[in-house]
């Protein structure tokens, strides 16, 4: 006997994955993850935390902390790159084009990342936890790229 399995809500699907791949951040002041995919296909990951071969924050401090910079400004004063960032450079170095993808991160991006995701081509962006940049959400919306909050 045939068993007949429904189609899986892919949106959850793959942001289930984001937060998995977000427990992987070394960031003291918040966890995030991204997925970017095509055609179903997971084309890279990328979590928040500084570069690779540099000491975490958890053994330096932060930053952002110790400047008392608020939430959503100056991003340029953190020693840790994006979720979103580095899913973009992990598919670089791996040769992977994003144009065309949908990133599912779990937190909206910053304006940073958002020009970032614009330049490569991401087409849509879901993501759960939002994030006080109002310039990125009009970034956003000029650009016309399809934007989806997802409900847990």
């Amino acid at each position: 006997m045939v068993k007949h399995i429904e189609r899986p809500d892919w949106d959850h699907y793959f942001m289930e994955i984001a937060r998995v791949v977000s427990k992987r951040s070394t960031c003291l002041r918040r966890s995030v993850g991204a997925v970017i995919v095509k055609n179903k296909q997971i084309l890279a990951t990328g979590y928040n935390g500084t570069p690779k071969g540099m000491d975490h924050c958890e053994k330096v401090g932060c930053l952002r902390e110790q400047l008392h910079v608020p939430s959503g400004q100056n991003h340029e004063l953190c020693r840790g790159i994006h979720a979103e960032q580095n899913a973009v450079v992990q598919a670089a170095v791996h040769g992977v084009s994003v144009e065309g993808g949908t990133l599912y991160c779990t937190h909206q991006p910053c304006v940073v990342c958002t020009k970032i995701l614009i330049n490569a081509g991401i087409e849509r962006i879901v993501y759960q936890n939002p994030y006080p940049d109002k310039l990125a959400e009009d970034m956003l919306k000029a650009s016309g790229m399809k934007v989806e909050v997802l409900a847990e």
